[in-house]
């Protein structure tokens, strides 16, 4: 599926600020709440800033998705809170915009961050957290290898409410897996 994932530019900001406002009520339900002035450039800047120091001190390391037959910047992914030590493991979230979701991007870039993150990052274990109503996210994950360890109360607080989560990993011995896992998924009330 062609894409290509590369760390954010400032030559981003324009595509960033107008996919993300154009997906504004698709993501909201599954992230914090924006700030208000997350869509202009002077925000952005600084979240370039934040990134150069999170990548430097080994914090996290941020990613673009782009399709590669035009350019299109499609979402974003994100390894976070890197600990090193006995631990070796880092947090992936991730986001895609609603004109391209539901195609298997997502699923494609998680995929191909996988051996960036378990061989030159050299981390034993990639975390990811989502919500039990996230359909399309567990999808993402079981189709990339991750296992479902378990569920988390009030987890993160998301969209102005603290949820539950279900808590997943994959490690760096673990294999795609070839069909995806079936879960019992909670309907939101």
């Amino acid at each position: 599926m062609g894409i290509y994932l590369r760390p954010p530019q400032p030559q981003d900001c324009a595509p960033w600020c107008a996919l993300r406002e154009a997906s504004r009520a698709f993501l909201s339900p599954w992230e914090p709440v924006w700030p208000a002035d997350d869509l202009n450039p002077s925000a952005f800047r600084s979240r370039l800033r934040r990134y150069a120091r999170d990548i430097a001190r080994d914090d996290a390391y941020p990613f673009l998705l782009f399709r590669q037959k035009d350019d299109a910047l499609l979402g974003g992914l994100t390894l976070s809170n890197v600990r090193r030590g006995a631990c070796q493991t880092a947090s992936l979230g991730y986001w895609m915009g609603a004109p391209y979701a539901g195609q298997g991007y997502m699923t494609a870039a998680v995929r191909a961050l996988a051996p960036v993150a378990h061989q030159a990052l050299r981390l034993h274990r990639i975390e990811a957290a989502c919500m039990p109503t996230n359909r399309a996210s567990i999808r993402v994950l079981t189709e990339c290898g991750f296992v479902n360890e378990g569920y988390s109360r009030q987890y993160l607080r998301i969209n102005g409410r603290w949820e539950d989560h279900l808590l997943f990993a994959r490690l760096r011995q673990d294999a795609l897996a070839p069909n995806p896992v079936r879960l019992k998924l909670v309907e939101r009330s």
